[in-house]
């Protein structure tokens, strides 16, 4: 395959930044198209980033101008070769952790896991965590654009295979590093999300929820879980992680479900019942769609004051270092947000085609904004967090960061405060430090609970570390 400006359908001065990716690998590398994907030399992934990343534009307003509950939301930037800046994967040098907030210290809880995501910790304070990522997604990586995302998640640490496991962690003498660790389940495929009501564990796969058997004490359970629900899934499973957690009664569960895309490029048929968050009546086994246009839900939290359920949302891509911010919102009943075809409430896309302004018209504006790109995706009350005071009432938010935003955003764990149920003032950040001057990324949080003693938990999948921050005694 030759790759040249004229095939990429480039004309007059927007040749520059296609020129620059062609020239960067013309005579040099080889490339060979075969029916499934495009094979290439392995230095060709660090060649085309590098190139990719000398086209990118910059982003013209501070990450703060789009956060909290009115943010600026500046005139899209579409270009013919997106933003791309990634934060390569690095890991943690020896001796090296992420930075408290004052006030606080971090330890390490465990380390040397497998691209830990998600925690959920036990009422007898045992820790779970999933080590977990993508499922096989064959036809999510096809073409020219599926090939180069698939070098940009490389060198994010996005595509190391999926251990497919939950691994029980316990403080057994409570000096806040884990001494006893098991594998309580195995054999998963790509599992993310998990709640306990009363003795059923609950498990949330790429595919389906399962139930689990859960003892408590116990640290391996070795019967097959029961299916719950199915999950859309299939060949290219885009936004591929499901969240779930319990309704206070355990009657239901609310299960988060992303989008197939990024801005239905592939049309709505493969978009059925995703861009959502599900609520499963557990008994059952039936579900309905609660809330929809959500992008790519993640982390879910009760609102104490309010009794709300609220979500963490990871916006669309491709409208350049200041669009779309990310965000913080409550759920509401049969609400629409606006995915795919409009954003941050009534503004639309324009590349979605045809457009729905019936659906724009519904279009509930998000309650605050977390900033461009930061990609939200742990969430949890601080109800009964053992902190300085300053974090009594709000949400903590683990931020995995950016891959297109010219400068970096993200790359932080970050608290929203709140005042009767609804946020307010600006996010304070917890920890911070998880990007090297160069720019390489030594972990990036993703999950994110508090412990049996108050202590904030962070699963960081690139650093495969939980770590664990504290008040300062």
């Amino acid at each position: 395959m030759t790759l040249s400006v004229a095939g990429m359908g480039v004309e007059g001065d927007r040749q520059h930044c296609a020129a620059a990716v062609v020239a960067s690998v013309k005579g040099r590398f080889r490339l060979t198209l075969d029916p499934v994907r495009l094979r290439v030399s392995p230095r060709l992934s660090g060649v085309v980033v590098l190139a990719l990343t000398a086209c990118s534009e910059v982003a013209t307003l501070p990450i703060s101008a789009g956060t909290g509950p009115q943010p600026t939301l500046p005139p899209p930037q579409q270009r013919l070769i997106p933003t791309v800046h990634i934060a390569p994967a690095q890991g943690w040098p020896s001796g090296t952790t992420p930075l408290a907030t004052p006030g606080t210290h971090v330890t390490a809880f465990a380390g040397g896991l497998d691209h830990p995501r998600w925690l959920l910790v036990l009422p007898n304070g045992d820790v779970l965590v999933a080590e977990t990522n993508a499922p096989s997604k064959p036809d999510d990586a096809k073409g020219i654009k599926g090939w180069v995302m698939g070098l940009v998640m490389k060198r994010a640490g996005a595509t190391v295979p999926s251990a497919n496991r939950i691994t029980l962690l316990r403080d057994t003498d409570g000096n806040g590093v884990a001494d006893l660790r098991s594998v309580l389940l195995a054999g998963l495929n790509s599992p993310f999300g998990m709640a306990l009501v009363g003795n059923d564990l609950y498990v949330a796969n790429s595919d389906a929820v399962l139930r689990f058997p859960y003892v408590a004490g116990g640290t391996r359970i070795a019967v097959p879980g029961i299916k719950v629900v199915d999950l859309p899934a299939g060949p290219i499973n885009h936004h591929w992680p499901r969240n779930l957690i319990a309704s206070p009664d355990g009657s239901k569960l609310y299960v988060t479900v992303g989008s197939n895309s990024n801005v239905a490029e592939r049309g709505m048929a493969v978009e059925a019942e995703r861009a959502a968050i599900w609520e499963v009546d557990i008994r059952r086994g039936t579900h309905r769609i609660l809330a929809s246009g959500l992008r790519n839900p993640n982390g879910l939290a009760w609102e104490p004051a309010s009794g709300a359920l609220w979500t963490v949302v990871n916006e669309r891509d491709e409208l350049g270092s200041d669009l779309v911010p990310d965000y913080l919102t409550s759920v509401r009943d049969s609400g629409f947000y606006g995915w795919p075809y409009s954003y941050y409430g009534q503004h639309v896309d324009t590349r979605v085609k045809p457009q729905r302004p019936e659906w724009v018209a519904q279009a509930i504006v998000p309650d605050y904004a977390l900033g461009s790109h930061v990609a939200p995706l742990g969430l949890a009350s601080s109800t009964g967090t053992t902190l300085p005071a300053v974090f009594a009432n709000g949400m903590f938010i683990g931020q995995h960061g950016s891959w297109n935003r010219r400068p970096h955003s993200g790359y932080k764990v970050i608290f929203v405060p709140f005042e009767n149920g609804k946020p307010v003032g600006s996010p304070i950040d917890v920890l911070t430090g998880f990007l090297s001057e160069a720019g390489n990324a030594y972990g990036r949080p993703v999950g994110v609970a508090l412990d049996r003693q108050g202590a904030l938990l962070v699963a960081d999948d690139v650093g495969n570390v939980v770590w664990r921050v504290s008040a300062r005694r």
